[in-house]
């Protein structure tokens, strides 16, 4: 196995494995300490298909495909929640559709024009120290050193060395959850480069299957029928729900949720007492329930820490679905087309899961148990939209899978990301916190469960920088390192 062109200079040589917002976060931040008197921070940010700054959430180039969040709430640094705003209306204007009014707190921009901003933050923060060196390459393993650089990235076609290694891998993609046979037809990924190429870019399709119902299905479903005029669309999951609609305001800022639960900070949570606060609370003022909904989301880490096993898990089973559509909503003008869409008949929602999926006369036959009946739906296409894996320990990732055989990493005990301390230090199988091996974002779901999005992933990034760099700072220097 080769080794790879290393960077050159000295200071502390940070590998970050993914391209996304966790990544590009951190390596902004890393940038911006290393900036600092006294600190020295070189980054290598590897992606497996190259799409450093933008990762899949920013990597489509539809305008009509949306952030779920406010501008107002996007901002790359936790203590400038301006930042983004001034972007958008000064550098970033030219990426805005044409004759966009001016971008206010409550603008939700296309998510194309929010990975300009990514690449911009991290273009800014190369310019006040170094470049950050981009690596396409799919790591697919990581082992420690005895001598030198503390951490190797194995990579499909060599390696690469470095004194820290950050797991920025975003959200573990789920594999078909459904027997179905081999076709090109039917795609896994849809975020995988190039897979919907031949749904958007071949002939148009009479109607297209999509198992689930979430966010990743409302993108499919704008892009699909914007492309093609006629095309129906059938979209399968379990409760039928759709997100809802975000409201478009800000939340009062002199309205903070109190409940009980969050003020007996030395005690268990338990998940009834926990939601029945929650339901009093939004029957207090029910046509504000998305306020409460705001007013609880920074509090759910600390509620999701305290909460038992059991509990947790009663939560997943049955209730995770409906926080979910309440908690990721879509933006009121993704709304309405959708709506227009079930309206005019283009997009039927269906209560069930798909069982199976067969060949039928040259085209795809969906079997899908309702729970009461088994009715089949039959399609040009059917793409896999049912969210992150559920189980980590069984992803398909050779990264992950490399580092629970190793013993480096392992699965939080509810499966659904990488154990790791409240620091995000990844803890290995005997349960011990690593000084070079960290993660961020998705990963620590099953430690955070709120994890997933930008205010929680900006915060986690600027926290993850102080801790690399004041810890490199005590280090001892190892033998052969830069560090």
């Amino acid at each position: 196995m080769s080794e790879l062109s290393q960077p050159h200079g000295h200071g502390l040589h940070v590998a970050i494995v993914g391209g996304g917002a966790s990544g590009t976060l951190t390596a902004a931040h890393l940038l911006r300490r290393s900036a600092a008197p006294g600190f020295g921070v070189r980054v290598t940010m590897i992606d497996q298909h190259g799409r450093h700054g933008l990762g899949v959430a920013y990597s489509t180039d539809r305008e009509s495909h949306l952030l779920n969040a406010m501008a107002g709430q996007m901002s790359a640094f936790p203590d400038d929640p301006e930042h983004l705003i001034r972007w958008a209306n000064g550098a970033g204007r030219k990426f805005l559709p044409t004759a966009s009014p001016v971008v206010t707190d409550t603008t939700f921009l296309p998510r194309p024009v929010y990975g300009r901003y990514l690449l911009q933050v991290l273009g800014e923060a190369e310019r006040l120290t170094r470049p950050a060196a981009r690596l396409t390459a799919e790591a697919v393993g990581i082992r420690r050193r005895i001598e030198g650089p503390a951490v190797r990235v194995l990579l499909a076609d060599g390696h690469l060395d470095a004194d820290v290694a950050v797991l920025a891998t975003g959200n573990a993609p789920a594999g078909l959850p459904f027997d179905a046979p081999p076709d090109d037809r039917i795609i896994a990924d849809p975020w995988r480069p190039g897979a919907l190429d031949g749904l958007l870019g071949g002939p148009l399709p009479r109607s297209v299957v999509i198992a689930g119902t979430g966010l990743t299905m409302v993108d499919l479903a704008l892009a699909i029928t914007e492309v093609s005029p006629k095309t129906v669309v059938h979209a399968v999951s379990r409760h039928g729900l759709l997100p809802r609609t975000h409201p478009g305001t800000v939340p009062p800022a002199n309205q903070p949720l109190w409940l009980p639960a969050c003020f007996r900070t030395s005690e268990p949570v338990g998940l009834v007492e926990l939601m029945g606060q929650v339901r009093s609370a939004i029957a207090a003022s029910p046509a504000n329930w998305h306020y409460v909904m705001s007013a609880l989301r920074p509090l759910v880490p600390g509620l999701w820490r305290r909460m038992p096993a059991p509990d947790k898990r009663l939560f997943l089973r049955h209730l995770a679905r409906y926080w979910e559509v309440h908690r990721h909503l879509i933006p009121p003008s993704t709304a309405s087309r959708i709506t227009a869409l079930r309206m005019a008949g283009r997009l039927t929602i269906h209560q069930g899961h798909v069982r199976a999926v067969r060949h039928a006369s040259g085209r795809l036959r969906a079997v899908v148990d309702t729970g009461s009946d088994t009715v089949e739906l039959h399609a040009d296409w059917l793409v896999n939209s049912t969210g992150a894996a559920s189980d980590i320990s069984a992803s398909a990732s050779p990264l992950l899978r490399d580092l629970f055989r190793t013993g480096l990493a392992r699965p939080d005990p509810l499966g659904l990301g990488i154990d790791a301390s409240i620091r995000g230090q990844v803890l290995d199988a005997a349960g011990t916190a690593s000084d070079v091996l960290y993660t961020l974002g998705p990963p620590l779901r099953g430690l955070w469960y709120e994890t997933t999005a930008i205010p929680e992933i900006r915060e986690q990034a600027a926290a993850l920088a102080w801790l690399i760099t004041a810890s490199s700072a005590g280090r001892e220097r190892r033998p052969g390192s830069a560090a």
